[in-house]
């Protein structure tokens, strides 16, 4: 069965997905800076494509530690004992 029609599955991908990011991030603070466009007359800088998404997830990793560290904690338990 694919991980996207398994909720529990999809919710290990994700916290997979968020912790991989923030450690990546953490190693090589400039390696998700490539999806960097700055807009003319703009000052606000947009984020796009796969560096962009990896740089959101890097950032929820990084402010929500707590959260996706416990949801880690209970994600490993569900795997191991159910």
């Amino acid at each position: 069965m694919s991980a996207i029609f398994n909720f529990p599955s999809l919710i290990t991908v994700i916290l997979l997905l968020i912790c991989t990011c923030t450690y990546l991030k953490e190693m090589r603070p400039t390696i998700f800076d490539a999806g960097l466009v700055q807009l003319p007359g703009h000052p606000l800088v947009k984020r796009s494509g796969l560096s962009g998404f990896c740089w959101k997830l890097s950032r929820i990793g990084e402010r929500l530690s707590p959260f996706v560290s416990g949801f880690c904690v209970l994600m490993a338990a569900h795997v191991l004992f159910l």
